[in-house]
């Protein structure tokens, strides 16, 4: 990865977040540090990045951030390198931290084309905690648009999960929103997809109307009747449309690849995967999770590791112009979306840096000083 231009992380400087401004200075060369000459003020060669503040070998930190994010538990690294279990904790938490920003500043800008949308929730047993760890994925790329982790499965956490897809969405697009039987998902979706209508001449807030192009659907589990002398469960679906037509929802699978029939397999394999990757929400595991922030951070680690960095056998493309070339172009979630042109490494994502957003200098009150008046008209 080519090293980006610095920019100034000050958020009270007039030039933050500006690259190429000739603005930023060398300020040392042990430790690689610049300066701004708009505000004075110096920062480190890895400010804003997850490796900020640390004193450990870069290669460490990757390897160890690397097994974490695959499922090994924290105290076969321990034995393994020798470190201290809250060594590698700390770790783990600040990669997290550093990923979920990672994840507002690329995928919820993305603006996407959702078109088929798949939510669904984990249930996760800590220590002494019961959490809920609702997510959603896009169908046509695979892309995970987030997760929230809440001690109750009640509204809440199924608003905060639709913002965040409605967040990662550009406005007015075609989208099929596909959930299982609970009952605050639709009336959760219909409050998120909503945009501010002002009034024509009338007093009063703006309007909220819900998207024409939103469609709802829902599948329904439960057991029925056992069959046979082994007296074993089997699962009976019902599949039900909440908002839109069978046509429209026929559309949105088509042009999603996400098959003929309303279903919410692909959420449930993403469950799977965090499952199987995070070593806090397997099941029987001896190490439990003691908190939702530690969930929290967690989850954003997998998540956008597999977004940037984890190929998808079922995204790839055939190579048909380049014979010298594999016979397939690898793909990852975040390159189907359109987010990126090529497979991030884990040390690109752990020194990825998001410029903050421009400065907007504060509204001056009172009478304007009098050399920003305008000249006097004779």
């Amino acid at each position: 990865m080519n090293a980006p231009e610095p920019f100034c992380p000050n958020l009270a400087c007039e030039a933050r977040g500006a690259r190429g401004a000739g603005n930023i200075v060398s300020h040392g060369q042990r430790r690689k540090r610049y300066k701004c000459n708009r505000c004075g003020k110096t920062f480190s060669a890895t400010a804003g990045t997850m490796y900020a503040g640390l004193r450990s070998e870069v290669t460490l930190v990757v390897i160890v951030v690397t097994l974490v994010a695959y499922g090994c538990p924290l105290q076969a690294i321990v034995q393994a390198y020798g470190l201290d279990e809250r060594t590698v904790a700390a770790w783990r938490e600040r990669a997290g931290r550093h990923c979920e920003a990672v994840h507002e500043a690329v995928v919820k800008q993305g603006h996407l084309d959702l078109a088929h949308v798949q939510v669904d929730e984990i249930r996760v047993k800590g220590k002494r905690l019961v959490a809920w760890m609702g997510m959603a994925i896009m169908v046509g790329t695979r892309l995970w648009l987030g997760g929230v982790v809440c001690e109750r499965r009640d509204r809440r956490l199924a608003d905060q999960v639709l913002g965040m897809v409605r967040a990662c969405a550009r406005t007015g697009c075609a989208v099929l929103v596909v959930t299982d039987g609970w009952a605050a998902y639709p009336k959760a979706i219909l409050r998120a997809f909503r945009s501010k209508v002002p009034r024509q001449g009338q007093p009063g807030r703006c309007q909220l109307p819900v998207w024409a192009t939103l469609g709802i659907a829902v599948l329904v589990k439960h057991t029925g009747r056992p069959l046979g002398h082994a007296g074993k469960q089997v699962w009976q679906l019902t599949r039900r449309i909440v908002r839109g037509t069978p046509q429209f929802v026929a559309q949105q699978l088509a042009v999603s690849h996400g098959g003929l029939l309303i279903h919410t397999a692909y959420i449930e394999r993403l469950n799977a995967t965090f499952r199987q990757r995070l070593a806090l929400i397997t099941r029987r595991t001896r190490h439990a999770a003691t908190g939702t922030t530690t969930l929290q951070t967690a989850m954003f680690l997998v998540g956008t590791i597999y977004n940037f960095c984890t190929v998808h056998h079922a995204l790839r493309l055939p190579n048909f112009d380049h014979p010298t070339a594999p016979r397939w172009y690898q793909q990852t979630p975040a390159m189907a979306s359109g987010l990126t042109d090529h497979v991030w490494s884990i040390h690109e994502l752990l020194a990825f840096t998001s410029a903050p957003p421009p400065f907007v200098p504060p509204k001056r009150r009172g009478r304007p000083p009098k050399s920003q008046l305008p000249p006097p008209t004779i």
